[in-house]
């Protein structure tokens, strides 16, 4: 019996099912990716593969330690800050969020925090008043935000259901979320972030800039096709994002995190339930979802392993997160981009998805 078939994935760098993941991200350049890393870990074992380079025509690879933009990955820090808030009885889940801010939303006597948290609010995507990226984005790159305004736009919109009657992702759910961090907890949600999640985990790498542009290196560098050019979109003011999806972050420290999380550390076991209590599977359309929970979803895998995790897409960045309810086996992945956002559907995502059940492969077998 040859070595493969006796040593796993997560120990083995010539198994058969680790030499598939390493094809499959390969192949992720071809289709739009200017780089892209896989980090697979099993219990304390874990690897990473690679792919591409940290800059379009560079011969450094992507940096296995470098930082990148996690995208609406942010969610599910905000969603645990909340969970916590609700443990120390400062909010209630299920009261309208016009309980807590009055002024917000026309409707918001309508629409519950839980709601908000499951994308169930039927609120307007500010995001989708924006021109596509592209030229806009080079115009508006360095453009500062504020959360209430971006709240603003949607609330000027009728709601798109009757709040609890459908899941529609809306990043302004969050950015609202952030808002109501800070009513309550009388400081900012990148705070609340940083002192119950990043100092106690000691997530050094991991951060929320604010206005800050840049992301601290090393950094592999995204890249985003406009007038069918290349264009660096490394730097951006993520304030568009901010609770919805500005942190910055480390596969790493995202294992820790995912480890975290799932072990009790960041929540006890009736928000933890909260977290994990999801909408009907049928009514989110998102790749791989079983359903969708608080910021938190369940992921169907092609062999079976049930993840639970996140996804997230920002200019120049794609990430993704999940593990298994025990924390014993975790999957993160950073995908840099060099693609018109327009094409990210279709077969970039069926290859980012094939790469991805491949990992999943791998962590069965760990």
């Amino acid at each position: 019996m040859s070595t493969a078939e006796i040593a796993s994935p997560v120990h083995d760098p010539n198994h058969p099912l680790r030499e598939k993941l390493q094809s499959l991200v390969d192949e992720l350049i071809p289709l739009g990716a200017a780089g892209a890393q896989f980090r697979v870990s099993v219990g304390d074992a874990d690897f990473v593969v690679r792919s591409g380079s940290a800059e379009l025509g560079g011969a450094d690879p992507v940096p296995t330690d470098g930082r990148f933009r996690i995208a609406c990955i942010t969610k599910m820090f905000v969603s645990i800050v909340v969970l916590q808030l609700a443990a120390e009885g400062r909010v209630d889940l299920d009261r309208p969020i016009a309980t807590y801010l009055p002024d917000l939303l026309p409707d918001g006597d309508r629409i519950t925090v839980r709601n908000m948290l499951q994308h169930t609010s039927g609120l307007y995507n500010h995001a989708d008043a924006f021109q596509r990226p592209g030229v806009r984005f080079e115009r508006d790159r360095y453009n500062h935000y504020e959360a209430a305004d971006l709240v603003a736009v949607a609330a000027a919109k009728p709601l798109n259901f009757e709040p609890g009657t459908r899941f529609e992702y809306s990043n302004t759910n969050y950015i609202a979320l952030g808002l109501l961090i800070r009513e309550i907890a009388g400081r900012g949600y990148a705070d609340e972030i940083r002192d119950r999640i990043l100092v106690p985990l000691g997530l050094h790498d991991t951060s929320l800039p604010g206005d800050d542009p840049a992301i601290p290196d090393p950094h592999a560098r995204g890249y985003m096709q406009i007038k069918d050019k290349s264009v660096d979109v490394s730097e951006m003011n993520p304030s568009e994002a901010c609770s919805a999806g500005e942190m910055i972050s480390t596969t790493a420290d995202l294992d820790a995190f995912l480890v975290a999380l799932m072990t009790g550390k960041l929540l006890g076991p009736d928000q933890f339930t909260e977290m994990k209590t999801t909408v009907p599977p049928e009514w989110v359309p998102l790749p791989m979802s079983n359903g969708y929970g608080l910021g938190f979803m369940p992921l169907e895998t092609d062999c079976g392993l049930s993840l639970w995790g996140h996804g997230g897409g920002i200019p120049g960045y794609a990430t993704f997160v999940g593990a298994t309810l025990d924390g014993k086996r975790r999957l993160i992945a950073s995908i840099t981009l060099n693609i018109d956002p327009d094409d990210f559907s279709g077969a970039f995502e069926n290859g980012v998805v094939a790469a991805l059940n491949a990992a999943a492969d791998c962590l069965k077998e760990g």
